[in-house]
């Protein structure tokens, strides 16, 4: 993992007729329509490394939510970007995309049954003593992804405590605002992957398998229907930075996100620790 520590995760300069990049190129906006949203990473993903959206803003009228997945094409050769990933992107072949619904999202396995459960299974794993890293971590197979950013947290007001509490147990709904999605894909065999989406925490499981990794891989995020707006979510792979102990150890002092108000605390940090971002001044 140690090739992506210091990777800042924007959104490519190609995109669909509808997108707006903010200055960062780390939030779009589709400002038409419901389609030509499709957006991709600006560089190629590497093995287990996450991409990482929050669900900003909602549309209602439409039909349909966020897809998110894979592609095999460099955005830059892309003559013009497909007005949908589903079923345009995909139909040209080397993309793999997963459109997020309200529910049914987790893929069940041969085997499992509904719910995620395997028949005949003990409580073995679940008596599994806790450790730093199983608290820290959601591990796919062998790559370990911190978790610190995985959930997705409500916008700071009287009850975000108690919303808070049901985004970290994955009860609402996938596509609410402040869901936060993510595709990566796990190195299965030689020259094959297969591709998970996180939701809010929580592994989906594989979405699409052996897919061939002899090209580079980027994200494909289509900010589709009822979806209008996401923001990039950065997550840190190796040792957290200051920022993030600091947010981290105020955190975990107070109650819930709206006692930082009776802090005497800059506003600025203040903020940072609601929002998980900084101020733009």
């Amino acid at each position: 993992m140690a090739a992506v520590l210091d990777q800042f995760m924007e959104f490519h300069s190609v995109h669909g007729t509808n997108v707006r990049l903010d200055p960062s190129r780390t939030q779009a906006t589709r400002v038409e329509s419901f389609a030509n949203g499709v957006c991709f990473s600006k560089g190629p993903l590497s093995p287990g490394e996450i991409f990482l959206v929050e669900i900003e803003e909602k549309e209602l009228g439409w039909c349909g939510h966020l897809r998110i997945g894979l592609t095999a094409h460099d955005p830059r050769t892309l003559e013009t970007v497909p007005e949908y990933s589903l079923p345009d992107l995909v139909d040209m072949g080397d993309s793999w995309v997963f459109a997020i619904t309200r529910n049914h999202n987790k893929v069940i396995e041969e085997g499992e049954v509904e719910g995620g459960e395997q028949p005949n299974v003990g409580d073995e794993a679940e008596n599994k003593p806790k450790t730093f890293f199983t608290d820290t971590h959601l591990y796919i197979e062998n790559i370990g992804i911190p978790r610190d950013k995985l959930v997705g947290r409500s916008r700071p007001g009287r009850f975000s405590h108690i919303l808070d509490d049901l985004y970290k147990t994955n009860a609402l709904p996938p596509t609410a605002r402040r869901s936060r999605i993510g595709v990566v894909y796990v190195p299965k065999g030689q020259g094959y992957a297969d591709m998970h989406i996180i939701v809010n925490g929580e592994d989906m499981g594989a979405s699409a398998k052996r897919i061939p990794t002899n090209k580079p891989l980027y994200a494909v995020v289509d900010v589709f229907a009822a979806t209008k707006s996401v923001r990039i979510v950065q997550v840190e792979y190796g040792f957290a930075s200051l920022q993030t102990l600091c947010r981290k150890t105020i955190q975990k002092h107070i109650i819930h996100r709206m006692a930082l108000d009776w802090l005497e605390l800059p506003e600025l940090l203040k903020h940072y620790c609601k929002y998980e971002r900084w101020l733009e001044l």
